[in-house]
Parts: structure tokens; sequence; C-alpha cells
């Protein structure tokens, strides 16, 4: 077996990667030692900004095959055919906490995916609830802000995170989620995950679809108790990484079953629920679940910093047949999302292998800037139009258009039938059991009961008396009873 030569990053031969030079024995190092200096500036340049929000994730590779006929509703080229399959990467995190935070915390899970389509690379960025807790972008740096850590104490503070939701009531539904069974989840492999916001679908014909993506896990769904959580995060902060790790490498390949809500486009606006509100959910009596196909993880990444922390997702990475919808918040992340991979990875991030397509041709006229990989050839231009034979627009539209009417204006959404912030977290209070009512009300107590201010909790116990009666009066006394303590 040939022995590998160690060589400097423009390839030449290290000749002692044990001593640095040094003007005689015991002398001072010298400036002229290159070896030395390249590895200690490629050190200290090893870390890239971490998110700021999912800086914590795991990821793997694997893939997704389509079991059911969905040509009807998208001629999305990767949904075409039974039994197609496009090659995937995802990348699971929690949302709040910074890149050293421990993973069996409390908090909601990003589950990104990216599907390596043969007409370019379609990314789905959504978590493992169904919901959130605010339904326009503007909030959303302050909601941000309030459940990080405090500029002052370094901490996460329970009064900036409970006064911001006294004055979000739209959160009720998405802060009763977070705080009852599964708001911890014991793997990443045992979540589910979902698109969280309404996307379109087109078909062939030009028939236009709202729908929503639930990833139903194959392994059934575990969560951790807040008991069970810490002593977890105390032994192993690494947790849901070595449990996905460690699955796949011994061959047991997590698995999901996706399904779709899908809305005819023309029941949107009559709908009892705004469509388009992330706050809100699709009833399944309303929009039954129907199934697409199975993902399955077969593949760990080979190196966690090239693609974990340089994956790059974004909502606007869409392909024929799959659009945005007049979802608010979707709206603000198709800017944001990419906006934070130039900021964290530089403006030609998309070139890196864990984000550049695996088959289909990227062919545009983007040329320099930082990390520069593909500028084209000696006689290629970069400008259009031009006579040189460039890449041309298809004049084909990759979804329906969205009908707009009105003024322009900073307005607040349209106010459906069913519309207000309480009615779907007071249903989704009623489906637990007593003993889950009993660990949600445990757990919202447990946080709201530290808040030093009177009226940021009375704000929030209105919240939960107008979601349900029950729901209002047990939280209520749970938390009199841990502030009389």
């Amino acid at each position: 077996m040939t022995k590998r030569v160690l060589t400097t990053e423009s390839g030449a031969p290290v000749a002692d990667n044990q001593n640095s030079a040094t003007a005689g024995v015991g002398g001072p190092v010298l400036l002229q030692d290159q070896h030395l200096l390249e590895k200690l500036a490629r050190f200290n340049r090893e870390r890239i900004p971490e998110r700021v929000v999912h800086a914590r994730g795991s990821g793997a590779y694997g893939y997704f095959e389509v079991t059911d006929d969905v040509t009807g509703f998208t001629r999305a080229d990767f949904l075409s055919a039974v039994g197609k399959r496009t090659e995937t990467f995802i990348r699971f995190s929690t949302v709040a906490d910074s890149l050293g935070g421990a993973d069996a915390v409390r908090d909601p899970r990003g589950f990104a995916l990216k599907f390596y389509t043969d007409e370019g690379n379609y990314d789905l960025v959504g978590n493992n609830t169904p919901v959130f807790f605010i339904k326009d972008p503007i909030k959303f740096p302050d909601f941000i802000h309030s459940q990080k850590r405090d500029p002052f104490t370094g901490r996460q503070e329970p009064d900036n995170v409970w006064d911001f939701w006294a004055h979000a009531p739209e959160a009720t539904h998405q802060v009763t989620w977070l705080m009852g069974d599964r708001g911890i989840p014991a793997s990443y492999r045992h979540m589910n995950g979902y698109g969280s916001h309404t996307y379109q679908w087109t078909n062939a014909a030009g028939e236009a679809f709202f729908v929503k993506y639930h990833f139903k896990t194959n392994q059934g769904v575990r969560s951790l108790s807040s008991e069970q959580a810490a002593e977890l995060a105390g032994k192993d902060n690494s947790s849901h990484q070595t449990d996905l790790l460690q699955a796949i490498e011994r061959g047991t390949n997590p698995s999901w079953t996706l399904y779709v809500q899908v809305m005819p486009a023309a029941e949107a606006a009559d709908y009892r629920f705004n469509p388009f509100d992330l706050t809100k959910v699709w009833p399944h009596s309303d929009y039954p679940l129907q199934r697409v196909g199975r993902l399955v993880l077969d593949r760990n990444p080979d190196n966690v910093f090239a693609e974990v922390e340089q994956a790059a997702f974004s909502p606007n990475n869409f392909v024929p047949g799959i659009g945005p919808s007049p979802d608010k918040m979707l709206q603000g992340r198709l800017f944001a999302y990419a906006d934070a991979h130039r900021y964290r990875l530089g403006v030609n991030h998309t070139q890196l292998p864990v984000n550049a397509p695996r088959t289909a041709v990227v062919d545009n006229y983007g040329r320099d800037g930082l990390h520069a990989t593909r500028n084209g050839a000696r006689h290629d231009k970069n400008y259009e139009p031009n006579s040189y034979a460039g890449p041309a627009q298809t004049d084909a539209a990759l979804s329906a258009p969205l009908a707009i009417h009105g003024w322009t204006g900073t307005h607040a959404a349209p106010a459906h039938t069913k519309d207000d912030d309480f009615f779907q977290a007071g249903e989704l209070y009623r489906l637990m059991s007593e003993d889950e009512k009993g660990r949600l009300v445990a757990n919202i107590a447990g946080g709201l009961s530290q808040v030093t201010r009177d009226d940021v909790i009375e704000k929030n116990l209105a919240h939960f008396h107008a979601a349900d009666a029950d729901y209002g009066k047990r939280v209520e006394e749970a938390v009199r009873a841990l502030r009389e303590d």
C-alpha cells in the first residue's frame, strides 16, 4: 500500500509536522515557517457564524419513494410515477438554543428536507409541529429574541418568554403543543415532521391546489417527560445526534410516510379557518390525509461540518408544479432563509457539494463572489439576452399565479368564520387524556410561575381560559400553588 504524503494547502509535501522551524535549537519560531502559519491561520477560521435559529442540528442522506399517484394534483417530476426515487438530505434541529445546547430540551424541532430532483433542488423547510407561534414574519425577530438568552443575564428568562406570549395570543395553540407530551421528542426518529406552511401544487392542466405536508414517523411517536429529558441531557448532551447516527450505522434506517392534505384553490376563500394562517391546522375531517410516499434515511454524513453545518435550505427553492401560497410567514421566509445562507456561507453556497444539485444542470449568469467555482468558459457571457446561445428563459411558470386584490398597506390577516386565537388550542386540549392534561398543566405552570410580573401572568392565564374553561382553571390553580410555596 502506497504511503500517503502529507502536503500543504498548495500541495507541497510537508517535511516535519511535529516541530516548528526555529532560529537554532530552542530559538524563537521563524515567520518563514509557512506550514505552521497556514495551520494556525486555518485553525482560526474553522468556525463560521452559527445559525441564529436552528443552530444545533443533525443530518442524514436518504431517498424519497413515491407510493401513490398524485399526478392529479401536481406536475412535479419527482412525484410523477409510483416507484420513482429521489435522493434526499435532511437536517433535524432544535430551534432556540445555540450550537452548544442539549438535544433533549423542550423546544420545537426543525425538519428541513432537500430533494435532489432532476428539475433542480426542492427544499421543504418545516418543523415537528403543524403550527407555529406567530402568523406574521414581522414579529419573528422579536419572538426569537424573547426565547434566546437575555442580553444582561445571558440565560433564557421566563419573564421574556412569557411576556412575549402574553402579547401574542395567537401563540396559545403552539404553546399547548410545546408544553404537551410531544414537546420533547425522545429522538429525531420518533417524531413526525410537517411542512407546517401551506404550499401550492399545480397539475399538468394548470389546476391549482393548496397542500399541507405530514411526515408520519414509522418508528412510532415517542416523547420524554421533563424529568426524563433533564436526566438524558445530563448524560449525553448530543443524545439525538447519537441516536440518529447509531441507528443508521447499524442499518436500522428510520423512515416516514408522507401524507398531504389537498384543498382545491377555489375553496380557500370561504374555508372556516384562514388556510394560510401558520397558527392554524386544517382538521382532517375537512381535508383527509392522502398518502404520497415514504422517506428513508440510510446514510450518515462523512463530515458534520461540511454536510450538516454547511447544508443550506430555503423554502424558495421550488420545482415545476410546486410553489408558494399567500401564507405570510412563508412569504417572509422565502427571503430570510436564503439571505441567512448568503451571510453565513457566502453568495456561492449553492455550489457546496451538499447544496449542489445532483442531476439537474445549473446554467445561469451568476459569476464571481466568494468561493466561486462555477464561472463559465472563456466564451460564455455574463449577461442576458445575448447572441451567443446562452441559457434562456422557458416562459413556463413553476406554479399557478396567485390572485390578489385591494390596497397596499400593513393589513391584519383576513378573518374567516372560525378564526380566533383560541378555538384550535381548546380543541387540542379537549383531545387530550386526563393524564396528558395533567402533564400539560404542570409544564405550563412550571414556567409561568417563575415570571416576576403579575400582569404578565394574568395575560397568559386569560389566553388559557379563552381556549377552554377547564384548561384555564387548572393552569391558574397550578400557578397559584407553585407561587405560594
